[in-house]
């Protein structure tokens, strides 16, 4: 039960920022996108090439940390997992809750199909998440979370006994 509230946990870490970032226009979340849709952003005056920087850097490098921190936290000190397969199963599913929290809620549902993630002028583009991203993120969430979860419940055997 306490690994669910987790899993919750983290995909709200994920979803807040997202929510934050396009608060106060969508365009502000650009950076998400693909290149094309930023490039037209920049085109119609929306945002900078600078600003778009600056966003990435907001969002991606305190969520990271973030979610990071969070996993640690929750599989070490409130699960109290030890070893290497203890956490490691621990990490992996809160990895997965999150990859398939971004793959089905925000990225096919929340960007492909409401008008939250839409920012005029760039209709045209759409789907925003064209196939290969697609392709590039379940390969991600498939093979790159167990990764993930090894590096880190690996780094963490030796510090954590």
């Amino acid at each position: 039960m306490l690994l669910i509230l987790e899993c919750i946990g983290i995909c709200f870490i994920l979803f807040l920022p997202c929510v934050v970032v396009i608060a106060n226009g969508v365009h502000n979340g650009a950076f998400l996108f693909e290149q094309d849709v930023q490039e037209r952003v920049v085109e119609m005056g929306l945002i900078t090439e600078e600003k778009l920087k600056r966003n990435l850097k907001l969002f991606k490098f305190p969520t990271l940390i973030v979610m990071v921190s969070f996993v640690i936290w929750s599989v070490y000190v409130v699960n109290g997992a030890r070893g290497f397969w203890e956490p490691f199963w621990q990490i992996y599913i809160l990895a997965m809750a999150e990859g398939l929290f971004d793959r089905f809620f925000i990225d096919t549902y929340w960007v492909g199909h409401t008008k939250a993630w839409t920012i005029p002028g760039t209709e045209d583009l759409k789907p925003y998440i064209p196939r290969r991203t697609v392709i590039k993120k379940w390969l991600l969430v498939i093979v790159g979370n167990p990764i993930i979860a090894a590096a880190l419940a690996g780094i963490m055997f030796i510090f954590v006994r």
